[in-house]
C-alpha cells in the first residue's frame, strides 16, 4: 500500500488525463457520429456516401495506427499536433463510426408514419431529422452510447503508447520502478472497470429517465 500512498499524485494525475482524453472524445464522437448518422439518411446520395466512408475507415482502422499516425507523421507533413490531441483526436474519428451505426439504429427504428406526417405538414428534412427523429433515435440508443464512451475510456489506454502520461502510462512507470506488475496493473485493471461500471449505471438511470421506465423497443 506504500507504494500506493506514496505515488498518489501521480496515479491521480494520469487518471485525471484518462478521463479527461475520454470525455473529450466522447463529445467529439458524439457530435460528429451523429452528423455523419444523419448524412447517411440523408436523400443526397454524395450524403450517403460520404457517410459510408467515413464509417468505413473509422470502424476499420486500428485506433493505435491512427494515434501513431497523427502523433508522428502529422507533424513530418506540417501539421503540429500534440500528443494529447493526437490521442483525443484518434479515439474521436474510431468512435464516431460506431456512434453513426448507433444513431443510424436509432433513426430506422422510428416509426416511418411519423416522418411521413412530418413531411406531409410540409416540414424540411432538416426539421424533420432535429424535432422528430434525432430526438427519439437518442432515447433508444442510450445504452449503445454508453457503450462507445467506455470503448473511449479502455482505447484511452492506447495514449500510453505514444507517451502520453494517462493511468496506464502511470502504472507503467510504477511497475518499473517498483517491479510489481501483477499488483499495479491488477489496480489499474480495476479502476477502469469501476469507471465503466458507473458509466454503465448512470446510462440506465438516464434511459429510465428519457423513456418514463417503459422499455425502449426498436
Amino acid at each position: 500500500m506504500r507504494m500506493i500512498t506514496d505515488n498518489l499524485g501521480m496515479i491521480g494525475a494520469g487518471l485525471a488525463m484518462t478521463l479527461g482524453i475520454a470525455l473529450l472524445a466522447y463529445a467529439g464522437a458524439l457530435v460528429v457520429g451523429t452528423l455523419i448518422a444523419v448524412c447517411r439518411v440523408s436523400p443526397v446520395p454524395p450524403l450517403r456516401a460520404l457517410g459510408a466512408v467515413w464509417v468505413t475507415i473509422a470502424c476499420n482502422i486500428p485506433t493505435l495506427c491512427l494515434m501513431l499516425l497523427l502523433a508522428f507523421v502529422a507533424p513530418r507533413v506540417g501539421v503540429p499536433i500534440s500528443l494529447f490531441s493526437a490521442a483525443v483526436g484518434a479515439i474521436l474519428f474510431a468512435g464516431s463510426g460506431y456512434v453513426c451505426e448507433a444513431v443510424r439504429s436509432g433513426i430506422n427504428s422510428v416509426a416511418k408514419g411519423q416522418i411521413e406526417a412530418a413531411r406531409a405538414l410540409g416540414m424540411p428534412f432538416g426539421l424533420i431529422i432535429r424535432e422528430v427523429v434525432l430526438p427519439q433515435a437518442l432515447a433508444r440508443t442510450v445504452q449503445p452510447l454508453v457503450n462507445v464512451f467506455i470503448s473511449c475510456l479502455i482505447g484511452s489506454a492506447l495514449a500510453a503508447a505514444i507517451g502520453v502520461h494517462e493511468l496506464t502510462y502511470a502504472t507503467q512507470q510504477l511497475n518499473l520502478h517498483y517491479a510489481e506488475a501483477v499488483f499495479t496493473f491488477l489496480l489499474s485493471g480495476l479502476t477502469y472497470l469501476a469507471l465503466a461500471f458507473g458509466a454503465t449505471r448512470l446510462g440506465g438511470l438516464l434511459e429510465r429517465r428519457l423513456t418514463g421506465g417503459r422499455e425502449v423497443r426498436a
